[in-house]
């Protein structure tokens, strides 16, 4: 049997996974993570982006989470999200509408806008898009 370790995905609203998993990856915030069991002790930040989490048996579950903190132990590593959002789940016409919006607020230099938090508001949508076509791209469609 394959080494694996204990692996939970929460949010604020709830928890979204809770289990095993044999290798996990993350979107940190000094770039992507690859963990697998035994890693060295961690505690770092992550950005928006796709969490993939590699059970015991192959399967691939991918998530979106739009920020939050990360903690790595040898045997257990724990994803506190802002938000988390399974793959499936994301509204992909909503995040095509909201990746549209900020698009257009931050090219109308015209108007009074927070750029901040515009580009914050893509950085998510995009995140969400990417996370959608993996997805698809694994189901073959």
């Amino acid at each position: 049997m394959a080494m694996t370790m204990h692996v939970d995905v929460v949010s604020a609203e709830e928890a979204i996974f809770s289990g095993a998993a044999k290798m996990l990856f993350a979107p940190g915030v000094m770039g992507d993570l690859g963990i697998m069991p035994r890693h060295a002790p961690l505690l770092t930040r992550i950005k928006p982006g796709e969490v993939r989490i590699l059970t015991p048996d192959d399967e691939e579950q991918f998530y979106y989470v739009s920020g939050g903190m990360l903690e790595i132990q040898p045997e257990a590593v724990t994803i506190l999200a802002d938000t988390a959002i399974r793959a499936k789940d994301i509204d992909e016409a909503a995040a095509l509408e909201a990746k549209e919006r900020a698009e257009k607020a931050l090219a109308d230099r015209s108007g009074e806008i927070d750029y901040a938090t515009t580009e914050a508001e893509l950085a998510e949508a995009l995140a969400q898009l990417q996370a959608i076509q993996r997805l698809k791209k694994k189901l073959g469609r």
